[in-house]
């Protein structure tokens, strides 16, 4: 028998979860805050993460946000691009490529982005836990406030928690809709009467219900039940995973620390639960990889610590793989690993290629429907046509239409056509053709889009004359 076997025997802690009680009820997690070098470095990516998180919608590039994710009018901008739904196909490469790198990274590293990146765990973690941990105290001080009966100390304290916890999800909501509808709507909800933005302010308050809701009472099932990385977790990890896991080769045979033991008497792990008692998500590390851990690495700072106090060596709890613990080996590029960097590549550089042979104005040109041609004096006959523009630069572009197969004219019903900079132009036009040039009922033309001296697009289109 291996150590493996010899130290957890049983494993029907695979057949519940800490969060849930045998009879199905919520159990409370009273996590203590953790201390240490991870935990710091936790803080700051966790700071750096909420400065760019609140400060990236009043970011703005030409004029423009430089990230906009306007669903209600089809309109998204990365990084002060535009994309409008005519590129919904680089959307959807650019999703592959995200899910593809997201893939392969779990593989390698296993779920260190649920731990150290995802918005969950940071406002969870690094804002929400510590409001708790400023106001009613450490996880002691917590559980003994729930004991208590209800008195000017805890109304207090649950309802200052309580109130700071919605204003916080106020502002995050306001913020996520200003990534949805831009800061300028949003300020005009905020500016003007309710009355005349009853929509927004609903829209305000569902996103406040929602993240007071997630933080203030759903928390941790968020990434046990809602999350779906969280489930796929087990099927893209393997052995060769780096993982945050407890050295049992090392650490076994349990037993409490004795100043007298001798050297190799006991394994290093001295049992005192300090793992699990930081641990956010409440499991016991030592029975190995679960479905429920983050990857939040509390659990490595609380160890060293205590190795620390014990004079043993740090790294009982680490960043290690199963065949690392297991057989001492170091991370091995596997045919797994390589087949997806192969499709993260290849997919890579189709985006690039698309993106750099992206049209700055995509323009779209059909007949006026239930028109039917005119016949002129002059022997010409006319078709009406309308034309959309979506210019995806911040200038604007002023246009002209030039007929590219066929001999006629062109006249522009108003104004002059110009591609207003990062939105949608409507005009409407007449194609005038001579009608001895007609041959067939159906006439393919092609219409050239120019702009100052430079063709931008050919666009074809149909010109509709009588039957022969």
């Amino acid at each position: 028998m291996d150590k493996q076997e010899q130290y957890h025997p049983d494993d029907s802690f695979r057949d519940t979860t800490a969060t849930i009680s045998k009879e199905g009820r919520r159990n409370w997690i009273y996590a203590q805050q953790p201390k240490g070098k991870f935990y710091t470095a936790r803080s700051l990516v966790s700071i750096l993460y909420l400065v760019l998180f609140f400060s990236l919608p009043f970011v703005r590039v030409h004029g423009d946000p430089f990230f906009l994710f306007n669903i209600l009018e089809r309109r998204f901008v990365f990084f002060g691009v535009t994309f409008w739904p005519q590129d919904f196909f680089l959307f959807g490469i650019g999703m592959l490529v995200f899910i593809v790198f997201v893939v392969l990274f779990t593989v390698v590293f296993g779920r260190i982005f649920c731990g150290w990146i995802c918005p969950q765990t940071i406002f969870m973690e690094m804002v929400f836990r510590r409001i708790e941990y400023w106001i009613e105290g450490d996880a002691a001080y917590q559980k003994q406030l729930d004991r208590m009966s209800w008195n000017t100390e805890k109304l207090l304290k649950r309802g200052g928690k309580h109130l700071v916890f919605f204003l916080f999800a106020f502002l995050i909501s306001n913020t996520f809709l200003a990534y949805i509808i831009g800061t300028e709507e949003l300020f005009r909800i905020i500016r003007e009467p309710i009355a005349m933005h009853v929509g927004g302010f609903i829209s305000l308050l569902v996103f406040t219900g929602i993240f007071y809701a997630v933080y203030a009472w759903f928390r941790e099932q968020v990434c046990l039940i809602a999350c779906p990385y969280g489930r796929l977790q087990g099927v893209m990890t393997d052995r060769n995973t780096l993982l945050v896991a407890y050295d049992y080769v090392r650490g076994e045979p349990r037993g409490k620390y004795r100043k007298d033991q001798e050297p190799g008497q006991a394994g290093d792990c001295i049992d005192c639960f300090q793992c699990v008692k930081v641990c956010p998500v409440a499991i016991d590390i030592r029975n190995g990889t679960q479905l429920e851990c983050t990857n939040c690495t509390a659990c490595i700072d609380a160890c060293d610590f205590m190795m620390e106090k014990t004079g043993h060596p740090k790294g009982l709890i680490r960043y290690a793989s199963e065949n690392g613990i297991a057989k001492g080996e170091r991370l091995k590029i596997t045919p797994r690993i390589v087949a997806y960097s192969i499709v993260l590549t290849a997919l890579i550089g189709i985006l690039a290629v698309l993106l750099i042979t992206r049209k700055d104005v995509d323009t779209t040109i059909l007949r006026t429907p239930g028109m039917l041609y005119q016949e002129q004096d002059n022997g010409m006959l006319s078709n009406l046509y309308n034309i959309k523009l979506v210019n995806k630069t911040h200038k604007d572009v002023p246009v002209t239409l030039r007929l590219e197969s066929a001999k006629g004219q062109i006249k522009i019903v108003g104004k002059p056509i110009t591609a207003r900079k990062t939105s949608e132009t409507a005009g409407t036009f007449f194609i005038f053709l001579p009608k001895s040039s007609l041959r067939e009922r159906k006439t393919k033309l092609k219409i050239g889009i120019w702009s100052h001296g430079e063709l931008l697009q050919t666009v074809s289109t149909n010109f509709l004359g009588p039957s022969r």
